[in-house]
């Protein structure tokens, strides 16, 4: 017997290196090389300069983009490819035997996030292809809106038409507006009515703005929307709502439903909520007390499933006895079905959800985006080597109590109130971390310094569909939030750049310091895109001439980083007119959110408090959705983006257009100015978008006059 052969475990899931990392690793070398040959003629010329402050800013833009380079390449030091194999674990892991899932979805505003959109989300869910007596969603609605809940009430109502009808046609998308939307098949024809039944009441209860008495189909309906009304967003008491339970309601053809919960926790105006981290962490306090699931999946509401099989793929990883003791969670990767032809506002930010993930995977994983997320939930009340007891550590229900019972209900009304984490630890080492925007960024980095690893999960069909903010107003606005709260991570105390190459690894803390130091960018973005075109206009050289042997390690630099990038996208199942909005968006966000973010964030650490947290809307009129469609940039409104964005253009284009009449005219040839002219035809050829806005375009998007008139009167102040 000592002697038999112990019996292999299956495999659910492998991994394999990326083949150019021996490449990669090459060009590290080489680049490396040539930017400290470059740093040191920059800093050995400034003494000699007839322009030294033009060549100590040009010094100081280069060292931040030889820092940004450099934390760059720890993603590309091991990037792995991951793949499940879901059919080893229906064999080896019988569905009786999964652990139970809960999943958590979160709204605020439904009148940016319209609560059909939002309660679609949940059905997709709902739908899984999982067990669904260890299935259970829970909606946050931190607006406490009646609107919402109503919604919700009728879509509880249509899951008992819709789970079994997309489980029998074996359906692969499982938001039923998607699906709708997408076929044109007769058997859907009696469902697809029962939707639009459902869809309309919704749309006309927010058209209304409250839910009329006709409406109410029992007394306890009626019984509970009477409690809203003395409800408001600042000030109102905890509400749990059961609205389908798994022991006691049945689909239409006799099948168990899982467990769908509403979560409006507790709000006042003397009490600070934490926004979507303490909406987050009043959910897994509740869901502890209803369901307390091992596994929790976080969902935006704009969000949907897109593979019912997304949960089995997950457990190949929470499964696996040498992985699941320290996996924190797997990641799934954003995508977005609705970006139009060329993603002019870069939209699918690879870098951000695929091709940095797969770096970090081979390091100790991905960082945690906010969404599409699975949750070991014993990784959020301690690290991997704390007791059992201490992390809630429960894999099933501890009783078979129902949902709905008194005693439940009223610890879960508890949990959710705003006293509860006071004198606890919620927020800095249990739950959703607190003290940054970017509670994500926060929580996945904070676990990965206790010990915890991630894995990404990318299948060949996504797994979840996500909605895209479709204004340049309102991408840019996002991305000085996300600016915003990276920085408060980077100079905390638990900075990634000292504390996180401490307590992770060198590299995965330089992986979250390019993260977190975003919005340095912004400098050599600006100065670049400002410094040689003002010498230009005054035909003041600043870089080596065409026949100068330094000229060619410049040149190289510039297109091999490039390159690289092109390289990176490409491989991500990207095309270059993609890549091409990708680079000009980063080059955008640059001069406007970076900027404006770094800036935000130095006002609040000298007292002065930066505005809450803005829920991007949802909701886009048809002619901005068509503009958008046709790849037609939407400025529209007067935002101090767009003042800086026209300035930076103009003065391009105007010291592009004087360096060029002055190399003809051999006052100062191409030789000696060529670089300065590449980079104002550079920026003129990014900048065509706005140029058409300002001066050409006569719809509602272009960039109203008045932004037009002071981003001149700053080119000529300038």
């Amino acid at each position: 017997m000592r002697n038999q052969k112990k019996k292999k475990a299956p495999t659910l899931h492998s991994f394999n290196e990326d083949p150019f990392i021996p490449l990669n690793r090459l060009h590290i070398l080489l680049c490396a090389t040539a930017i400290a040959a470059v740093l040191h003629r920059h800093l050995f010329s400034i003494l000699s300069s007839p322009t030294p402050i033009s060549s100590s800013l040009l010094l100081l833009s280069d060292l931040l983009l030889s820092f940004m380079w450099a934390v760059t390449q720890s993603f590309r030091w091991r990037p792995i490819r991951r793949r499940e194999h879901p059919e080893t674990l229906a064999l080896a892991v019988p569905d009786p035997l999964l652990p139970n899932l809960d999943v958590f979805i979160c709204t605020a505003d439904p009148s940016k996030e319209p609560p059909i959109c939002v309660a679609s989300a949940a059905l997709s869910a709902l739908a899984f292809d999982y067990p669904s007596d260890k299935l259970s969603v829970f909606i946050s609605d931190d607006g406490c809106s009646d609107l919402t809940l109503f919604a919700f009430m009728e879509a509880a109502r249509f899951a008992r038409h819709w789970l079994p009808f997309s489980k029998e046609m074996r359906i692969l998308e499982r938001c039923p507006e998607t699906f709708f939307n997408s076929t044109d098949d007769p058997r859907s024809d009696e469902i697809k009515l029962l939707y639009q039944r459902m869809k309309k009441k919704i749309e006309s209860v927010m058209e209304k703005g409250q839910v009329s008495d006709d409406l109410f189909i029992s007394e306890e309906d009626r019984a509970t929307f009477k409690k809203w009304k003395n409800f408001t967003r600042s000030n109102h008491p905890a509400v749990v709502q059961v609205l389908l339970q798994s022991s006691r309601d049945m689909d239409i053809m006799g099948n168990p439903l899982p467990n769908l919960v509403y979560v409006s926790r507790e709000k006042s105006s003397t009490s600070f909520h934490h926004f979507k981290a303490g909406a987050l962490n009043a959910l897994l306090r509740v869901s502890g007390v209803m369901s307390n699931a091992p596994v929790i999946l976080t969902l935006d509401c704009d969000m949907h499933c897109n593979d019912p099989n997304a949960p089995r793929r997950a457990m190949c990883y929470f499964l696996d006895p040498e992985l699941s003791p320290k996996l924190a969670y797997v990641q799934f990767p954003q995508r977005f079905p609705g970006v139009n032809k060329n993603d002019i506002y870069g939209g699918e930010i690879k870098r951000l959800y695929q091709i940095n993930p797969r770096g970090m995977d081979g390091l100790k994983g991905p960082n945690y985006v906010g969404t599409g997320c699975f949750h070991s939930r014993r990784s959020f009340y301690g690290p991997p080597s704390s007791p059992p007891s201490l992390l809630n550590d429960l894999n099933e229900q501890t009783s078979d109590t129902p949902l709905s019972s008194e005693a439940i209900l009223r610890k879960a009304h508890e949990v959710a109130s705003c006293e509860y984490e006071d004198g606890t630890k919620w927020g800095s080492t249990i739950g959703m971390r607190y003290g940054s925007m970017s509670e994500d960024y926060h929580t996945g980095y904070r676990l990965h310094c206790e010990g915890w690893e991630s894995v990404f999960c990318d299948p060949e069909r996504p797994a979840f569909f996500c909605k895209i903010p479709i204004t340049l107003n309102d991408v840019l606005s996002q991305n000085k939030r996300w600016c915003l709260g990276v920085l408060e991570v980077f100079f905390s105390r638990h900075s990634p750049m000292i504390f996180g190459v401490r307590k992770v690894s060198f590299l995965m803390g330089l992986c979250y310091s390019y993260d977190g130091f975003w919005t340095s960018w912004c400098i050599p973005i600006l100065i670049y895109g400002l410094l040689p075109q003002l010498a230009l206009t005054n035909q003041i050289p600043l870089f080596p001439k065409v026949s100068d042997p330094w000229f060619y390690l410049y040149a190289y630099l510039f297109l091999s980083a490039y390159c690289q990038d092109l390289i990176d996208f490409l491989a991500s199942k990207g095309t270059f007119n993609r890549w091409w909005s990708d680079q000009r968006m980063w080059l955008i966000r640059g001069i406007t959110s970076y900027l404006f973010g770094a800036a935000q964030f130095a006002l609040k650490q000298i007292g002065i408090p930066a505005p809450g947290f803005n829920v991007t809307s949802k909701i886009m009129p048809d002619e901005v959705s068509k503009r958008y469609e046709d790849g037609i940039f939407e400025f529209g409104i007067v935002s101090p983006f767009f003042i800086s964005l026209g300035t930076v253009a103009i003065v391009n284009l105007i010291s592009f257009i004087i360096g060029m009449v002055n190399a003809v005219r051999k006052e100062r040839g191409f030789d000696e100015m060529f670089v300065q002219l590449f980079l104002s035809a550079f920026v003129v050829v990014n900048s065509w978008p706005i140029y058409e806005a300002m001066f050409l375009r006569k719809d509602g998007g272009r960039i109203p006059r008045r932004v037009t008139d002071w981003a001149i009167v700053h080119t000529l102040h300038g």
